[in-house]
């Protein structure tokens, strides 16, 4: 010990400070959970991925806006740029078709990034140490990876409502607005919950972040390339599409806002059925009951030390 140096106090003392409770807890593992996932406090490149899909996620929808506020310009010229808009200009359900990729991509990047480096790193027992259990700290993660979702499901088609309304293309009135905002929420929220649960119950099954990432691309893309081809080519019936994970839940977003969908297959004989919309709301919600159950169980009987 150095000259000088001297010993102030010795052993441990007991928290003093104000105790929230598990709620707390929860909502403490969710913030962080996001802020890690985005990048946040860590260094630049962690932040490039999650940047780069979200641009991606936005771009689509503000040049559509641009395309309403082009053709008002237009119209004001005397050209028919109203009706120019409305040919390129998508309604709220197709303009998910041109987010579809970045969600995609961003529900693969976001529960692996959030799930696995905990089992690999030891961080779940720390966790665990906590007053939080195997459920609250799920419920925690959980959270984080739907309201992280939220900002490519929600945020575009929000945008795109606030772009056609200043446009004269959006609704009128306090109950259009309120009924286009409901159906706006209930449509992200559905959309988030179903890639959400298919993504934290295939990172449940694995620590590596980039082996996570992978499989649900294998696993949503092949869903669609193999129900596709049976619908398409082998002549089974198009309820087969509750297998589809790439399009399932886009069939629920054109039953909300109760549009025609583009996105069945045409059977052998050039017929084109679609499934009924208590079969769509059904198998959305089976897959996320299913893939809740797999991330429970996995955790269940995952041994973890303290």
């Amino acid at each position: 010990m150095s000259e000088g140096a001297r010993i102030l106090d010795r052993g441990y003392r007991s928290y003093e400070g104000e105790r929230l409770g598990v709620s707390a807890a929860v909502r403490s593992v969710a913030r962080h959970t996001s802020y890690r996932a985005l990048g946040i406090h860590r260094s630049a490149r962690t932040k490039v991925f999650p940047v780069l899909v979200v641009t991606c996620a936005y771009l689509p929808t503000l040049i559509y806006v641009g395309v309403a506020v082009i053709g008002n310009r237009l119209e004001r010229d005397g050209v028919p740029g109203r009706v120019m808009a409305r040919q390129f200009i998508p309604t709220y359900a197709a303009n998910y078709g041109g987010i579809v990729l970045a969600i995609l991509l961003f529900a693969a990047f976001v529960a692996p990034e959030v799930l696995c480096p905990d089992r690999r790193d030891g961080m779940l027992g720390i966790y665990l140490a906590s007053p939080l259990d195997r459920g609250t700290y799920l419920l925690g993660k959980t959270l984080a990876v739907v309201a992280l979702l939220s900002l490519v499901t929600l945020g575009p088609p929000l945008v795109l409502l606030l772009g056609y309304a200043t446009q004269g293309y959006g609704p009128s009135g306090i109950a259009g607005w309120l009924g286009s905002i409901g159906r706006i929420v209930a449509a992200g929220v559905l959309v988030s919950a179903v890639f959400a649960a298919v993504s934290l119950a295939i990172s449940s099954v694995t620590s590596r972040k980039g082996v996570a990432a992978a499989s649900v691309l294998v696993v949503v893309f092949g869903s669609f390339a193999t129900v596709t081809a049976l619908i398409a080519q082998g002549g089974f019936s198009p309820s087969l599409g509750v297998f589809n994970l790439f399009t399932l839940p886009f069939e629920g977003v054109y039953r909300v806002f109760a549009e025609p969908s583009s996105l069945v297959p045409p059977t052998p004989n050039g017929l084109i059925e679609e499934m009924s919309t208590t079969l769509v709301y059904a198998a959305n919600a089976a897959w996320v009951l299913l893939c809740a159950a797999i991330v429970v169980l996995r955790y269940r009987r995952l041994e973890v030390g303290r």
